[in-house]
């Protein structure tokens, strides 16, 4: 018998043996398994991101004490701001680019005037009545609706590139002061319940260059 023919023919098609293909799949299911657990794993903001991002010194409400009223917390792929809740005197807070979802701890501050929350994963802007906030930005996030904003001092209210098909909930009577509204890149199919007496800007269509 030839060499030739006691050769085992390679086949490049042929599939490969059992054992290699299950490890295999096995690697690639764990890293999957890895991939959504990285991105799923929980991020709160803690003290040292809030000291890295306080700033304006201000006095406090009562004229008694001194307080930081400003943070900045962008870009820290925060999942979690219960902290915040105790920081009553915060009046400007951005917190873009993160991948929040809950905003109740922002409740408990009552003195804030700006808030900017664009590029995470709110599917509301539903909070409780704000006193004093002033200007809102919500811009790329899953927002569905436009329920639960009822700010009586809210003259700004940002909310292009989200889902919103319908707009209700905007109380004329509450919202009154509301004069600036932007909901382009939204998948709005009417302008049906808007009906605010001091809207001078709003903005529905993207205009492509």
């Amino acid at each position: 018998m030839s060499d030739d023919e006691d050769m085992e023919e390679y086949d490049p098609e042929e599939e490969e043996p059992e054992e290699e293909k299950d490890e295999k799949e096995t690697d690639e299911e764990e890293k999957e398994e890895g991939e959504e657990a990285e991105e799923f794993i929980p991020n709160p903001i803690t003290e040292d991101i809030m000291k890295e991002g306080l700033s304006l010194l201000c006095k406090t409400g009562n004229g008694l004490s001194h307080a930081y009223v400003k943070l900045e917390a962008k870009d820290k792929e925060l999942t979690d701001i219960s902290l915040l809740s105790s920081y009553i005197h915060l009046r400007y807070v951005d917190l873009s680019e993160n991948r929040l979802s809950d905003l109740s701890p922002l409740n408990n501050l009552t003195h804030l005037l700006w808030l900017k929350l664009d590029y995470n994963r709110l599917q509301s802007a539903r909070m409780v009545e704000l006193p004093y906030l002033q200007i809102a930005s919500f811009a790329y996030n899953q927002i569905i609706d436009t329920e639960g904003i009822t700010h009586p001092k809210l003259a700004s209210l940002d909310l292009k590139g989200n889902n919103i098909k319908k707009i209700t909930g905007l109380d004329p009577q509450k919202l009154s002061n509301l004069h600036t509204l932007e909901l382009r890149g939204n998948q709005l199919e009417s302008t049906l319940g808007l009906e605010l007496p001091k809207l001078k800007s709003l903005y529905l269509v993207t205009f492509w260059v």
